[in-house]
């Protein structure tokens, strides 16, 4: 609440005191002051942002000992995604790696499994269908799919990441209207793509 709708707060109360016969002295009016500051002040506005910006999602372990993920840092976009079985992933080759979880969350919202940094560099290890997508109807397993883009094989351990789920919004086909058109609207790129800006 900005200091224009704390006046406004104000006035509205000294209406209602004025309608009322009620004629404050100068102790009632700071104690009425402090509590507008201390109700509507900076605390207020930061606890409404996070409020009405938090997403209710509900996991569960399909699996007793599924690690239930966390996010490492508040800033981080992504939580980690952990296996719940050794899967041993030939040289060139790809698996779907389960993680022993399933997810709900609200509409608006897609879940995106990607690749974990760390993992693509120091172990040539990536997701396959980078971001894979997990839609809000589906109540299946998380599974990542890696591929293995060394020459040898890997093995992945049970419990070790293998992916990060980030949580994003989205349009889902309840939302959108696709329409046939015997003609699209001109726009500035015109049909110009695949490298047509160059690459410098």
């Amino acid at each position: 609440m900005d200091n224009k709708q704390i006046e406004e707060l104000k006035k509205q109360f000294e209406k209602l005191q004025e309608s009322a016969g009620f004629t404050p002295d100068e102790d009632f009016e700071k104690e009425f002051e402090d509590i507008i500051n201390l109700t509507f002040g900076e605390d207020f506005e930061q606890e409404l942002s996070t409020s009405l910006m938090t997403r209710k999602v509900k996991i569960k372990k399909l699996v007793s000992d599924a690690i239930f993920p966390k996010y490492n840092y508040p800033s981080d976009s992504g939580f980690d995604l952990h296996s719940v079985e050794e899967v041993i992933i030939p040289a060139f080759g790809r698996a779907a790696v389960p993680t022993g979880l399933s997810i709900q969350f609200e509409d608006g919202i897609e879940l995106q499994i990607r690749p974990k940094s760390g993992l693509a560099l120091n172990q040539g290890l990536t997701i396959l269908n980078t971001p894979g997508t997990v839609d809000q109807g589906y109540r299946g397993e998380i599974k990542a799919i890696i591929f293995n883009t060394n020459n040898t094989t890997v093995t992945i351990p049970k419990g070790m990441k293998v992916a990060q789920g980030v949580l994003c919004p989205v349009l889902s086909g309840k939302f959108i209207e696709l329409q046939d058109a015997d003609e699209l609207d001109e726009a500035d790129r015109g049909s110009n793509g695949f490298g047509s800006t160059g690459i410098i």
